[in-house]
């Protein structure tokens, strides 16, 4: 009988879960999810190069480096993008350039050559990021976007651990092979777009959520706003720490005696822990003061690393791996809906670039500030580094978030603007179906979709999307 009841409450808890989000919403879930799953060349890029091309791992370091600078330049032109060309436009030709330059790297064999197009599939892959969290603020109500975040990051790592996966056994037949999945994976992504999502970017020149005229946003905008830019200092710290689980953990294993298959065995727990945990977790924190969340997982992100110090066996390690991956699934939706509510509406796209930008950056330094501090130093020093970090993270927050209350109590309009439909709509093939009607962003309406009726609201003409 307990059993049935579990079960009964386990299916009232998923329905919930996914119950009251857009249309839209799904389709641009289920892309992420298709662009995961094909997101191989990351996991055996290095192999690739070391292995098939017998270049030396600083070889493979500065190709992975070029790609992370791509990604940084990408992250600010993205969200520019974003808010002037549309969201859809800037995926479609983000997600096309990325699938292009993913099957040029399989046959280009000149160093040179690898190098510069690496740099391009870094700025390409990257370029929709910003879009994607704009598109998912301008269709999601307020109340609900932490929920669509969270969804939205468990498919990334759902898609991830799959593809980890599978990419050991397409390197073993081709690596040519995992090229040209990756670029066909990446190319559906845009198709799905194409014919599925429509473009939700407010018109410009409109209301913010008080009814005054908005002003215009530019990156000098985004620079002056210092209760943002605290933000993006804060997520910089967050993202070095985490980070470390890519670079200083299988390191500092390597020099302890353990074996790469240890290692798989420890990081493991943390693609098993978010699949299994971010739903249920989410429930429980949607509704909770996102500045105690952030601090609350930035202290134990940080101190989640640093009980690496005292680890000596698997076990030890996969213990500690689940402290931070627990910090990883509350911080993770908490501060990009932070992001959201910090930024105007139609700067929205600026202000995803900036942020995504924190942690382009962090990809950058976190391996070679790493590097230094175990070579010199060992790695005990970097755990305890990361405790210190973790630590600073938290009280920022704390700071930040105290300021951010007394100054502004980041309250949004219950309604969310409708969204611009262009001729043909874009998305992501959607995987679940809610039930009740959903407001969407103000901006035109959606009177030439039969399939989205229109709704006149007293502030602006608002748009009712048929949920999934």
């Amino acid at each position: 009988m307990s059993s049935v009841v579990s079960v009964r409450s386990f299916r009232r808890a998923a329905r919930e879960t996914v119950s009251g989000l857009p249309r839209e919403f799904w389709w641009l879930w289920t892309s992420t999810l298709v662009n995961r799953l094909g997101a191989f060349v990351a996991t055996f890029m290095a192999l690739y190069l070391t292995l098939d091309r017998g270049y030396s791992a600083s070889y493979a370091g500065l190709v992975a480096a070029l790609h992370g600078l791509g990604g940084v330049v990408s992250s600010l032109a993205g969200g520019v993008m974003a808010d002037r060309l549309g969201r859809r436009p800037t995926m479609l030709v983000a997600q096309t350039a990325t699938a292009l330059s993913v099957a040029a790297l399989g046959f280009v064999h000149h160093p040179l050559a690898i190098a510069g197009v690496a740099f391009l599939v870094g700025m390409a892959s990257n370029a929709s990021r910003p879009a994607v969290q704009a598109m998912m603020a301008d269709i999601v109500r307020p109340e609900d976007r932490v929920r669509a975040f969270s969804l939205n990051y468990w498919a990334i790592n759902l898609g991830f651990a799959i593809s980890t996966m599978g990419a050991g056994f397409i390197a073993e037949v081709s690596y040519l092979a995992g090229f040209l999945i990756e670029a066909g994976m990446t190319l559906a992504c845009a198709i799905v777009v194409f014919l599925k999502l429509p473009e939700s970017r407010p018109e410009q020149g409109g209301m913010d959520g008080e009814g005054a005229q908005e002003e215009a946003v530019g990156l000098g905008t985004v620079l002056r706003d210092r209760r943002f830019m605290g933000v993006v200092g804060l997520s910089f710290l967050v993202a070095f720490i985490f980070q470390q689980g890519a670079i200083g953990l299988p390191v500092a294993m390597g020099e302890a005696g353990f074996t790469p298959a240890d290692y798989g065995m420890a990081i493991a727990v943390n693609g098993v822990l978010i699949v299994a945990l971010q739903i249920p977790v989410t429930r429980f924190i949607q509704h909770r003061d996102p500045g105690r969340l952030l601090v609350i997982s930035s202290v134990l992100a940080g101190y989640g690393f640093g009980l690496t110090a005292f680890a000596g066996s698997v076990g030890v390690f996969a213990l500690t791996v689940c402290v931070w991956t627990l910090a990883e699934i509350v911080n993770a939706p908490t501060q990009t809906g932070l992001v959201v509510r910090l930024s105007p509406v139609h700067g929205r796209g600026r202000y995803q670039g900036m942020y995504t930008m924190s942690w382009a950056v962090a990809s950058l330094v976190a391996p070679l500030m790493s590097g230094v501090v175990i070579d010199r130093y060992g790695a005990e020093w970097l755990w305890g580094l990361c405790a210190v970090v973790g630590t600073v993270a938290g009280v920022g927050y704390a700071v930040l978030m105290r300021h951010l209350a007394a100054e502004d109590p980041l309250t949004e309009p219950t309604t969310v603007p409708t969204v611009t439909r262009t001729a043909v709509p874009t998305a992501v093939p959607t995987a679940v179906a809610p039930a009740e009607p959903v407001s969407v962003l103000p901006d035109a309406p959606l009177a030439e979709y039969s399939d989205a009726p229109t709704a006149e609201r007293p502030a602006a003409p608002q748009a009712e999307v048929t949920t999934a």
